[in-house]
């Protein structure tokens, strides 16, 4: 990775829920939507690489992550800014059997906790919502307008890299 790469732990818990009336939710403190396309690249054993194109109403940004999962909770992640023109380039490192993958982003905070919810255009009634957490005992306080499903924290089936390979059926409500 380049100087302009950041490093850390991410610790994170991943939920199904109920697809939510999106309007509550862009009337919650801190809101963005955004739309994403990501797509998973050849990487050495052990580590997943990404590169995203995120389109804001008012900009685009364009990353490339590297992921060494740590434990079902955690990983440790590097993450860059990179160019259109990166972005264009690396795409043909697409990692073979995998498909790009489109999701729209629902980010807002709730009692100064982040939550994103990804509303994915292959499922219609639910959508994955992840909250990072400081440690893996904080506990987390939900938005009484959310109704989850379950808990998916570390199902691989639910993870961005799985579902590029094999959308998984979406729950019946």
């Amino acid at each position: 990775m380049r100087k302009n790469a950041t490093e850390g732990i991410e610790i994170e818990r991943k939920y199904i829920i109920k697809m939510p009336r999106l309007t509550l939710l862009s009337k919650e403190e801190k809101y963005t939507e955004s739309e994403i396309l990501q797509i998973y690249l050849k990487a050495d054993d052990g580590v997943t690489r990404r590169i995203r194109r995120r389109l804001y109403p008012d900009r685009r940004e364009y990353t490339e992550t590297k992921k060494l999962r740590i434990d079902r909770m955690s990983a440790t992640e590097i993450e860059r800014q990179i160019s259109e023109e990166e972005f264009t380039s690396f795409r043909e490192s697409i990692l073979e059997g995998t498909r790009p993958l489109s999701k729209t982003r629902h980010t807002f905070e709730y009692h100064g906790q982040l939550f994103e919810i990804d509303v994915y255009p292959e499922w219609r009634n639910t959508a994955i919502m992840e909250t990072e957490l400081e440690s893996r005992e904080q506990s987390v306080d939900f938005p009484p307008f959310i109704h989850i499903l379950c808990e998916v924290t570390g199902d691989k089936r639910y993870s961005n890299a799985s579902m590029s390979k094999a959308f998984p059926e979406e729950i019946d409500l």
